[in-house]
């Protein structure tokens, strides 16, 4: 007689996504998808005291094997809450039931990190320097990927100024902000007239621009006045290019105008973008197959970039 027994279905991939918005990210929805969940839950206008109760829904009903197969993503627009997202889920884990959690609000904990990843990659291989010590100026530095970006810079030793195109308490208000949250230093400044924009450039070595798509935050005129300038990166892929001269699909070409005696070099959205894409990726993969539950805020995307960045010769 034939065995009519039916084996037990493997247990599909299940991802549950809070975000504190009304909508979650397409963006991520495909990139989870991609990287092997079956099943994408998300969970809009979710607030802070909310998660400890979703997660422990989440880990309790599959039992020790389902949660290696549960994952949960935060996304949203603000960074703190994200961090405070995530730190609350990692409190309401029970061991062993535990699953692992990837916050990356607006894509900005892997943008920032490719970002700044793609600066030192290319710091060392043009100039032989690093990071540290370096004069970075934030451009759109309020924002989000601003913020994160600012994070790491100083934590690798950078002096960072964190730029708005409003005023100077709102610069320093976002400084003092990650400066407390972070344990770093950076400084807030002022470019809401060209003079203080330029003012900030004649100070900078390294410039990111951080700001909304489609806006020019350094024009040609501007950037004759970053006479210490080694490198320029923008992460905006929409017209007009953020710093004139640095096209979209520049990975460490000279920039035409810089006033530095040695030349200064670009880099544009669409490098930056190519690093971002590979690390989201890999957290992703990392979350479903690592088989044990890990934590990824942007200190793991940070360490996730530069191995990308490395690779790329």
């Amino acid at each position: 007689m034939s065995d009519t027994t039916e084996k037990p279905a493997e247990r599909p991939y299940i991802l549950h996504m809070f975000t504190a918005t009304p909508q979650m990210s397409p963006f991520d929805v495909n990139m989870a998808a991609d990287a092997g969940y079956q099943i994408i839950v998300p969970y809009c206008g979710v607030e802070a005291g909310m998660v400890a109760n979703l997660t422990q829904d989440a880990i309790f009903s599959r039992g020790p094997k389902g949660v290696s197969r549960t994952g949960i993503f935060i996304g949203g627009r603000d960074v703190m809450l994200a961090a405070d997202m995530l730190d609350s889920a990692r409190k309401a884990m029970v061991p062993p039931f535990e699953v692992s959690v990837f916050a990356d609000p607006s894509g900005s904990y892997t943008t920032a990190a490719a970002l700044v990843a793609l600066v030192e990659r290319h710091l060392a291989k043009a100039f032989g320097m690093e990071l540290g010590g370096k004069r970075v100026l934030i451009l759109g530095g309020t924002g989000a990927v601003g913020r994160v970006a600012a994070a790491m810079a100083a934590s690798l030793g950078a002096d960072v100024s964190i730029a708005s195109h409003t005023d100077q308490a709102r610069a320093a208000h976002v400084s003092d902000d990650i400066n407390r949250r972070f344990g770093i230093v950076t400084k807030g400044v002022s470019t809401a007239t060209p003079a203080d924009l330029r003012a900030a450039l004649g100070e900078a070595e390294i410039v990111l621009a951080t700001a909304i798509a489609g806006v020019q935050v350094v024009r040609t005129d501007d950037l004759a006045h970053a006479r210490h300038l080694l490198i320029a990166a923008d992460v905006n892929a929409v017209p007009p290019e953020g710093i004139a001269g640095v096209n979209v699909m520049n990975d460490g070409k000279p920039i035409e105008g810089a006033p530095t005696a040695g030349g200064a070099i670009g880099i544009g959205a669409l490098a930056i973008g190519n690093v971002k894409y590979q690390v989201e990726h890999r957290l992703f993969i990392r979350m479903r197959t690592g088989g044990k539950p890990v934590y990824l805020g942007f200190p793991q995307a940070f360490d996730e970039a530069r191995a990308v960045a490395a690779g790329l010769g």
